[in-house]
């Protein structure tokens, strides 16, 4: 009899550790986190929020996890001996050999077989090579992005090639800082709720669809955008957040490969669809107005600009973000298509949450009132991230937000760093004259082949365009090569609007080509939604599509507005 009582109890025990088991694994919400036992007749999950989930099972277990046999009486609780713990698999620890002699084979291979160019430093060589090197690694994932970014930066030390100044230049750049900050907003609809709250009513208004939803957010970024010029902002402080609220609504969640299931679909099409939401208005993106003052400066004047950038901007834009948004439901389809019951489980969401708590209130005003800077500001000379970073002290001092909210959000200083160390070495390549003297050369031959305006126009714009793996920042690539290449595009015969305007859209249709072609990608990339392979694959598919796209569309069209 003992022995058939101890073999029911010890069945019941390994029955339990299952439930408990594949309740962590599919990682739900209230079982994730929670401390886990069971009382006579029933397993119990309670989480923070102290709700419970029963389910019915053998004898028990108590919270830190040992085996709990009921006596007769049911009066007490007799802890079993511990069971050895089974190590958990984990993936390959360090670093991935052959990916990173790859990455770094190349890399010597520039710095010692390929002759010098003309015009070209040996520091500024090096420098190449150790960022091809980078980006290779970046591509081929011998480790994670901030450790291989961290290597590479160091790499640049020991060889002399930087200073420590030089190095670790970038970290005081605006845009990474608000795109940091950005990050704590996600972290505070996150942690109010606002986000779920949102996703709510949007899944209420457009969720019998995946499809539905990806247009939904598409738009209201097209419409938001006029006023709200930083990409960056847009993406951190809006778009990401409610779409990990609406992933993790349908149990979709980053890092994960539930993340397939909505999450990764939502992500890459918010972030393919920006390059034609960014272009369709020229307030939309803050690099707009500065191609059109770089062009004045060179005697490419535009007239009427306002009209002028979104007549020319309208058809491609808006047929791109449709063809956009269906492409990539190809290339990356959600799990999740239909949801006919979504709309009503919604109403249902909202009505249980009851109204907006103090929290959510305030993390609602600390956002209106961000929006607000980040449209009026330069108006007032506030500029985006300090509209950001005001914002995120009024959530630190009203406790919506705690400082160790903010130290232990890893994404946010995970992308502090790689992002920073890119757009650093960018930066010196530039400084150091590697990426005009790139540019001379290629503009040279062009102007030697006596050809037409036209071939060349589309030659410089395909240069144009693909240099940008080597940027890792829009303005950046403003900065260093647009009125270069708007010279070579008058010197050449190609008329000077349709030079300065084509040259303009184009800066927005390479954004979301890598995880580092601007800010909003880097958030994007953040979000754990995707991986880097496929940022890179369905970026350059996209970045391909949209080229042609303006091309075929553009060209017609600014014909009939005189530009050629």
């Amino acid at each position: 009899m003992q022995a058939l009582v101890g073999t029911r109890v010890h069945a019941s025990v390994q029955h339990a550790r299952q439930l408990r088991t594949s309740a962590l694994m599919i990682g739900t919400p209230s079982l994730r986190t929670s401390n886990i036992f069971h009382l006579r007749g029933s397993f119990v999950a309670r989480s923070a929020d102290d709700k419970a989930a029963h389910l019915p099972v053998g004898d028990s277990t108590d919270s830190n996890g040992h085996d709990m046999q009921m006596q007769s009486s049911g009066s007490m609780a007799v802890p079993l001996p511990e069971q050895p713990v089974v190590p958990v698999p984990t993936g390959p620890i360090g670093i991935k050999v052959v990916p990173a002699l790859q990455a770094i084979a190349v890399g010597l291979a520039i710095r010692f077989l390929i002759p010098l160019p003309a015009g070209v430093t040996m520091q500024g060589w090096t420098m190449l090579s150790i960022f091809v090197t980078t980006i290779l690694g970046l591509v081929l994932d011998p480790l994670p992005v901030g450790a291989w970014a961290f290597i590479a930066i160091t790499a640049t030390l020991v060889t002399q090639t930087l200073t420590f100044a030089q190095a670790f230049s970038a970290m005081t750049n605006e845009v990474i800082w608000l795109i940091v900050v950005s990050f704590f907003f996600a972290k505070g609809f996150e942690k109010t709720g606002l986000g779920e709250r949102i996703a709510n009513l949007f899944v209420r208004a457009l969720g019998k669809s995946t499809l539905g939803l990806a247009f939904g957010l598409n738009v209201a970024e097209t419409l938001l955008a006029p006023a709200m010029p930083s990409t960056s902002a847009r993406a951190g402080g809006i778009f990401m957040p409610i779409i990990k609220s609406l992933s993790a609504a349908s149990g979709s969640l980053p890092n994960d490969p539930s993340r397939l299931k909505m999450g990764a679909f939502l992500t890459q099409a918010q972030f393919q669809t920006g390059i034609h939401s960014s272009s369709l208005f020229l307030t939309a993106s803050a690099q707009n107005l500065l191609c059109l003052n770089l062009a004045y400066e060179l005697g490419a004047e535009v007239p009427n600009q306002f009209f002028q950038w979104m007549a020319g901007a309208a058809l491609p834009s808006i047929v791109g973000m449709v063809v956009t948004i269906l492409l990539v439901y190809k290339l990356c389809p959600p799990g999740i298509t239909e949801t006919p019951e979504a709309p009503k489980d919604a109403a249902r969401r909202l009505e249980a949450m009851g109204p907006m708590s103090r929290d959510e209130k305030i993390m609602f005003g600390t956002m209106a009132f961000a929006v607000v800077l980040w449209v009026a500001g330069p108006s007032i000379g506030i500029s985006a991230v300090l509209a950001a970073m005001m914002g995120l002290c009024v959530l630190l001092a009203s406790g919506v937000l705690s400082w160790r909210d903010c130290l232990t959000y890893t994404p946010a200083w995970d992308t502090l760093m790689w992002f920073a160390v890119l757009i650093g070495m960018s930066g010196q390549l530039n400084s150091l004259g590697v990426i005009k003297a790139f540019a001379g050369s290629a503009g040279a031959l062009l102007t030697s082949l006596d050809m037409h305006w036209m071939p060349i126009f589309g030659m410089l714009h395909v240069a144009f365009f693909t240099i940008h793996y080597m940027f890792a920042s829009q303005t950046a690539h403003v900065g260093a090569l647009y009125s270069a290449f708007c010279t070579m595009m008058l010197t050449a015969g190609v008329p000077p609007v349709l030079a300065a305007m084509s040259l303009a859209y184009s800066i927005n249709l390479f954004g979301s080509i890598t995880h580092y072609a601007s800010g909003q990608a880097a958030i994007f990339y953040g979000s754990g939604f995707m991986t880097l392979s496929e940022v890179f694959k369905i970026g350059a598919l996209n970045g391909l599509v949209g080229f042609i796209l303006w091309g075929v569309l553009g060209m017609p069209v600014w014909h009939l507005l005189g530009w050629w």
